[in-house]
């Protein structure tokens, strides 16, 4: 399986960004690490192991960039205002630096968000955020709300960062042609997150899958269950 390392200075986040690339081919999928998670997470538990036959098959080709949750929502040294003007930031290196340079690899030109726990949120907010640039969604076991980061901050670009805000809003026929999964689990601490999300998206009457798994605790192991099987959900051909 061919693993590529790279690093480039961000002008968006003005720091040196790290990320690794699996696969020589494929569909792209940008995978986001868990909350304050590294560029190597995602190999290192296992997650890109589960989806090792659709990447030594040529079908996907997965990017996983680091996380700025230390630097926007967990940094509680800094403003809330300056918390979420960080995660912004963040938004437009994953946007500008990443998905422009890889979208044009499908023939839609869009790519896959994918991502666990905090990853997932990241996943289904840059989804929802830009559903022109997204085919496919797969969050799992994913928390949604913000709000609980910023100490009561108000600001707008807390709510268009909050998808549980402003879905109810959005008009964009894009997210009726994308590919929404949410992962979730009976006993996930996200269950509840997701269930939220859920009545959103059916509210508007946006076609998504709600997959609930039984018994499967918030880790590792239920993610590597999941992802390979959302995985086969994406139509290659």
């Amino acid at each position: 399986m061919k693993e590529e390392y790279f690093k480039w200075h961000s002008q968006y986040l003005n720091r040196d960004v790290e990320m690794l690339v699996f696969g020589h081919a494929g569909y792209p999928i940008v995978l986001f690490p868990t909350s304050k998670g590294s560029f190597h997470e995602n190999r290192d538990m296992g997650l890109i192991g589960s989806a090792h036959w659709f990447i030594e098959q040529g079908l996907v080709q997965i990017f996983c960039p680091e996380s700025n949750d230390a630097q926007s929502f967990y940094d509680k040294g800094i403003h809330p205002h300056q918390r979420i003007q960080n995660h912004v930031a963040y938004d437009k290196m994953i946007c500008y630096e990443i998905v422009e340079r890889i979208r044009l690899n499908t023939p839609t030109a869009k790519v896959a968000m994918a991502g666990c726990s905090f990853g997932g949120y990241h996943a289904a907010n840059f989804a929802f955020r830009h559903p022109g640039y997204v085919s496919h969604m797969f969050s799992m076991s994913g928390a949604f709300d913000i709000r609980n980061f910023m100490d009561g901050y108000q600001h707008d670009d807390i709510y268009y960062n909050s998808p549980l805000e402003y879905l109810p809003g959005l008009q964009d026929q894009e997210l009726w042609n994308m590919k929404i999964v949410l992962g979730t689990s009976n006993w996930d601490i996200c269950y509840d997150a997701n269930i939220k999300l859920h009545q959103v998206l059916e509210g508007r009457n946006i076609p998504h899958w709600f997959d609930v798994r039984h018994e499967k605790k918030h880790d590792w192991p239920a993610w590597k269950e999941m992802f390979p099987h959302y995985l086969s959900t994406i139509k290659f051909n």
